[in-house]
């Protein structure tokens, strides 16, 4: 992590205050994309591709029909009408994944399905709605079953409609030619991309991993969902919010129950964790209370001779590794801890314990740390936000000095943004309402109805 910044505001004690976006840089300077590896197409769902791929074949591979129905010359159908249909010896069938083709002649017709190759001497296809269908009678809804057509798909087919060259036939190549670049490298795979992948012979695909993310809380007054509550415990929200988040921005999250605050007791979770561990998260123990035991905990995890730093709370070891606890110049989310830890030198930021702080907190730093390990360029890292008109009943009032994040809903016809519930970091049921953060800057102290604002999306 770089240890220079700017000069900033002091807190009590000579600390000085760290702004959003240095911390952030900071986080990001010490995370490096994870290293490439070959996996099998449905275990790259959710990676990004790090090689540019090609297509290799044509797609389609070869002329093929759109329709169930017939394939046939458009001289012998032209001008055929129901009152006046022609009339046509069907000389086969020609299902999907067929190879020998029957060569469609002079007065000739061939039954096709939908996806097989067009035969020779065909030039279109009709539709079996445009047909009898091979029994004689009116217009057909469907095909006879092969196992029932007469002689396998033999006798005569009446069509009661022409038909243009090519009409109803894919163009082998019409999705994409050999030579063409199927997918760039930087492409999130999703389900049609693992399916374009699929469809031009790729079984295996080179990407960067999706990141592994531990999530835990700490806290001894946390009681899991499910669990029967008593006096003084409340629910762990944090933890299974934050291992959402993760899974949101693209990771494999794990989950760890609570942990209770005890400085050994969360050191030995952590040390456990870090073998499965791209990035660690806490939450909770980072800010001045008795009972805040991150900081003591990861002082020393992974670490020996930890010292303390300049800042209040920065811890290194002789492995090269660093715990850094500051204040940032944000409201909610002030106390914060980011650093490395273990012999792999692991990224682990430790967020505030309540729940908005939480929440937030993840958005603005650990969302972006999930994106940089996926590799993914700098313009997909953070949330997009947008400029809207503050759509409230009165004016919004913000710290001095500090950045603000409200919960909002956007409206994006109108181009306007509503707050949602109160300012305080614990309103949690607002939160669960609002799809984006309104943005209030340091030098702001208050924000008039219909005034421009920076809004971060977060759906």
């Amino acid at each position: 992590m770089s240890s220079s910044a700017p000069q900033h505001p002091r807190l009590a004690g000579g600390h000085r205050l760290w702004s959003v976006d240095e911390h952030l840089a900071d986080v990001l300077s010490a995370v490096r994309p994870l290293e490439p590896i070959e996996l099998q197409l449905l275990d790259a769902q959710g990676c990004v591709l790090v090689e540019d791929v090609t297509v290799p074949v044509a797609l389609p591979p070869f002329d093929n029909s759109s329709m169930d129905g017939y394939a046939v010359r458009t001289a012998d159908v032209q001008g055929a009408s129901e009152e006046f249909p022609a009339v046509l010896t069907v000389v086969g069938d020609v299902a999907a994944g067929s190879g020998e083709l029957p060569t469609v002649g002079p007065g000739e017709a061939a039954r096709i399905m939908t996806g097989a190759p067009l035969p020779p001497g065909a030039e279109a296809v009709v539709p079996v709605e445009w047909t009898d269908g091979g029994t004689g009678g009116g217009a057909a809804a469907g095909m006879t079953p092969a196992s029932a057509a007469p002689e396998h798909a033999g006798g005569e087919v009446r069509v009661h409609r022409a038909a243009e060259a090519r009409a109803h036939v894919r163009a082998r190549g019409s999705d994409v030619q050999a030579g063409d670049l199927a997918l760039a490298a930087g492409t999130i795979l999703g389900p049609p991309q693992i399916a374009l992948l699929a469809a031009i012979g790729r079984g295996t695909v080179r990407v960067r991993p999706r990141p592994r993310v531990v999530v835990m809380s700490t806290g001894s007054e946390l009681v899991q969902p499910g669990e029967a509550l008593t006096a003084g415990t409340i629910y762990d929200s944090n933890s299974f919010a934050l291992a959402a988040a993760a899974r949101d921005a693209g990771a494999i999250a794990y989950r760890v129950g609570a942990v209770a605050d005890d400085a050994d007791t969360l050191r030995a979770t952590i040390e456990d964790q870090l073998i499965r561990a791209d990035l660690l998260v806490t939450t909770g123990g980072v800010s001045v209370g008795a009972y805040d035991v991150v900081k003591e905990a990861l002082s020393s995890v992974g670490h020996s001779d930890a010292v303390e730093g300049a800042d209040g709370g920065a811890a290194r070891g002789a492995d090269g590794g660093r715990m850094d606890f500051r204040k940032l110049a944000m409201q909610p989310g002030k106390p914060q801890g980011f650093g490395t830890i273990g012999p792999d030198h692991t990224p682990l930021l430790a967020l505030p314990g309540n729940p908005v702080s939480s929440y937030v907190s993840f958005e603005l730093f650990v969302r972006p740390a999930i994106r940089a390990l996926m590799g993914l360029p700098e313009s997909e890292v953070r949330r997009p936000s947008v400029r809207a008109v503050l759509d409230a009943d009165k004016a919004l009032s913000s710290p001095a000095g500090r950045r603000q994040f409200l919960r909002g809903t956007y409206d994006a016809e109108n181009g306007t943004v509503s707050p949602v519930g109160g300012s305080g970091s614990h309103l949690i049921a607002a939160l669960a309402h609002a799809d984006s953060l309104m943005v209030v800057p340091e030098d702001v102290t208050s924000v008039e109805p219909g005034t421009e604002l920076e809004v971060i999306l977060l759906g």
